[in-house]
C-alpha cells in the first residue's frame, strides 16, 4: 500500500491553517476537504500494524486510569481548566443557552416560550423526529410541530448561519421544586460564528421573541386546565359557546358586570397606583341551575382568558397549593366550584371566635381532622385566604378568582370579605326578563300572547333558568312550534305552583299537629302538677 507522503498531510495541514486565519470556517466542513482527510487518516491507520494499534490503545486507557486514580483533584481540575481554554481559544463558535426555568424561577420563561414557537414554523424542513399538535379554534385549523429532545435545526438571517438544538437536563435526584414532569429541565442552545456575535444579540434574538410573541397571538388557543393528584396542572382545548348576549339574566344586572369587567382589563396602572395585585374576586352564588358555570364561560370567552379548575380535594397540602397558584398563567380564570363542599373550610374560625374549650368541640375537632385525613388533603383555611390574597398572590397579574356555592352562609365570612371577594352576584331564580332573554335564544320570539300569563306565573313560583330553558326545548325534531313550547313551560310552571301550594299546606299540617301535641302535653303537666299539689296538702293536714 503506498504511504501518504508528507507533502500530502502539509498540505492539508496548511489549507486547514490558512482557512481558519481567514475566518473561513465554513469551507473547513465541506465535502472535498473533507473527503480528501478521510483518505489520508485511512491510509495513516492501514500503515499500522493491528497489534500494534491494540498494545498503544490498552497502554492509554491503563495511562489514564492510573492518572484518574493517583493525581491530586486540584491538578486534574487545573489541567481540565486549560484543556478547556485551549478547546475554547481553537473553538470559532460561541453557544447561548435559553432555559424553560431561569434559576430559582418557578414560572417558564418567556423567551423560552417564544423560541418554541418560532422554531416551531421553521423545523419541519430540516428535522427527521417532530412533535405534531393540531391546532384547531374559531379562525383556522392547523398542525403544530415542534422538534424532540436532541434534535438540530438550522437557521439563515440576514447571510448568518445559526443553529439552534433542543436538549433536557435530568437531575440525578428529585429536585425540592417540580418544574415539570420528572423534574427535566428544558432548554435551547442557540450556536453561531463568534464574529456575528453583536449582530445575533441585538438583532437576530429580538427578532426571534417578536415573531414567537406573534405567532402565539396567531394560534392562541383558550385551555380549560385541571389538577390532579400532585402539583401538575392538565387541559384541554377549552371550546365553550357561552357568551353574555347568549346568558340567561337580567339585562341591569349583565350590564354592571360587563362594566365591570371591562374596567378590570384596562386598570393596569391604576392597581399599581393603590399598590394592589392586579386581580379580582367574583363570587357567584345561587340555587342550583341558575348559570354559575355559564358565567364563567362568558367571562372567558369575553376576555380571552384560560380557565383553571381547580379541585382543591385533589391538592395534598397548603405547599401544593401555592405551587399550582405559581404555574398558572397571567390572563386567567381561577375557578373552584361548590367551594363550600370542596373542604370543610366553614367552622375553623368560629370555633376559635367562640372560645369555648368543652371535651364535645375537642373531639369534634378531632373528627374533622380525621376526616381530612382521609380525603388525602390538609388544605386549611389560612392556606386558601394566602392563596387568594397572600404574597404568593401577587406573582402573575390580570387574573380573575372566582367561587361558586349553592349556600352562602355556610361559607366562613373571612373568605368572601370585601378585598378577597370583590363582587358578590347573586343569580337566582328566574325572572321575566331572564325568560324573555331564553325565548329570544331557544324560539326566536321577542313576544308572545302567552307572555302575560308567564310573567304571572314567574312572580308566583321558583323554576330556575336551566328548567325554563328545558321546557323551551323541542321535545322532538317535529316540533317546532314556539307556541306549544310556551304552552308546555306554562304546564310547568302551573305544576311547580301546585306542588308548592300542597307542601306549605303540609307544613302547615303538620306545624298545627305539633303545636296541639305541645298544648295537650303541657294541659297533662299542669293536671299532673295540680294532683300532685293536692295529695301534698291532704297528707299535711293528716
Amino acid at each position: 500500500m503506498q504511504e501518504p507522503s508528507l507533502n500530502t498531510c502539509d498540505l492539508l495541514i496548511l489549507e486547514y491553517s490558512l482557512l481558519y486565519k481567514q475566518g473561513n470556517f465554513d469551507r473547513c466542513v465541506n465535502p472535498q476537504l473533507l473527503n480528501k482527510s478521510l483518505q489520508v487518516i485511512y491510509k495513516i491507520i492501514m500503515m499500522w500494524d493491528m497489534t500494534q494499534l491494540g498494545s498503544m490503545m490498552a497502554s492509554a486507557m491503563f495511562v489514564w486510569a492510573i492518572f484518574q486514580q493517583w493525581f491530586p483533584e486540584e491538578l486534574s481540575k487545573l489541567i481540565e481548566k486549560y484543556i478547556r481554554r485551549v478547546v475554547s481559544f481553537m473553538n470559532p463558535y460561541i453557544t447561548i443557552s435559553f432555559h424553560e426555568y431561569q434559576g430559582d424561577e418557578y414560572e417558564r420563561s418567556k423567551a423560552y416560550k417564544a423560541i418554541e414557537r418560532y422554531l416551531s414554523s421553521n423545523s419541519s424542513n430540516g428535522v427527521k423526529r417532530l412533535k405534531a399538535n393540531v391546532i384547531k379554534n374559531s379562525k383556522f385549523r392547523s398542525v403544530f410541530l415542534s422538534m424532540e429532545d436532541y434534535e438540530e435545526v438550522i437557521d439563515e438571517f440576514q447571510g448568518m448561519t445559526i443553529w439552534w438544538s433542543s436538549s433536557k437536563i435530568i437531575p440525578q435526584h428529585r429536585a425540592l421544586i417540580t418544574y415539570n414532569d420528572g423534574d427535566e429541565k428544558r432548554y435551547y442552545q442557540l450556536t453561531c460564528h463568534r464574529k456575528h456575535r453583536d449582530a445575533i444579540t441585538k438583532v437576530y434574538v429580538p427578532h426571534v421573541l417578536d415573531e414567537g410573541e406573534a405567532i402565539a397571538k396567531k394560534t392562541r388557543q383558550r385551555k380549560l386546565y385541571t389538577n390532579g393528584k400532585g402539583t401538575s396542572w392538565s387541559h384541554i382545548i377549552f371550546d365553550h359557546p357561552s357568551t353574555f348576549d347568549t346568558l340567561a339574566m337580567h339585562p341591569e344586572k349583565k350590564k354592571d358586570i360587563l362594566n365591570d369587567l371591562t374596567s378590570f382589563i384596562k386598570s393596569k396602572d391604576y392597581y399599581k397606583k393603590v399598590g394592589k395585585s392586579w386581580k379580582r374576586g367574583y363570587l357567584l352564588y345561587g340555587p342550583p341551575g341558575t348559570g354559575k358555570s355559564s358565567m364563567i364561560a362568558a367571562m372567558a370567552n369575553l376576555l380571552d382568558y384560560d380557565i383553571y379548575d381547580l379541585e382543591l380535594t385533589s391538592v395534598n397540602d397548603n405547599t401544593d397549593l401555592r405551587k399550582l397558584l405559581i404555574h398558572t398563567s397571567s390572563k386567567s380564570i381561577i375557578v373552584i366550584e361548590d367551594i363550600d363542599c370542596s373542604l370543610d373550610l366553614t367552622g375553623e374560625r368560629k370555633e376559635i371566635k367562640k372560645g369555648k374549650n368543652t371535651e364535645e368541640e375537642k373531639n369534634l375537632v378531632h373528627k374533622k381532622e380525621k376526616v381530612k385525613k382521609k380525603k388525602g388533603s390538609e388544605v386549611t383555611l389560612s392556606g386558601l385566604l394566602n392563596f387568594i390574597d397572600g404574597l404568593w398572590s401577587a406573582c402573575g397579574s390580570e387574573r380573575l378568582i372566582v367561587f361558586t356555592t349553592n349556600h352562602i352562609e355556610k361559607l366562613d365570612p373571612a373568605l368572601i370579605r370585601r378585598g378577597r371577594m370583590d363582587k358578590h352576584i347573586e343569580l337566582s331564580f328566574c325572572c321575566f326578563e331572564t325568560f324573555k332573554v331564553l325565548a329570544k335564544n331557544y324560539l326566536d320570539i321577542e313576544s308572545h300572547d302567552l307572555f302575560p300569563s308567564i310573567s304571572r306565573l314567574l312572580e308566583e313560583t321558583n323554576m330556575s333558568p336551566a328548567d325554563v330553558a328545558e321546557n323551551l326545548m323541542p321535545k322532538s325534531a317535529d316540533i317546532k312550534n314556539a307556541e306549544s313550547c310556551l304552552k308546555d313551560l306554562i304546564k310547568a310552571l302551573e305544576n311547580v305552583k301546585e306542588e308548592t301550594r300542597l307542601k306549605a299546606a303540609e307544613e302547615e299540617l303538620s306545624d298545627q299537629v305539633l303545636s296541639d301535641s305541645g298544648d295537650e302535653d303541657s294541659k297533662d303537666t299542669e293536671e299532673e302538677s295540680s294532683d300532685s299539689g293536692d295529695e301534698d296538702s291532704s297528707e299535711g293536714e293528716d
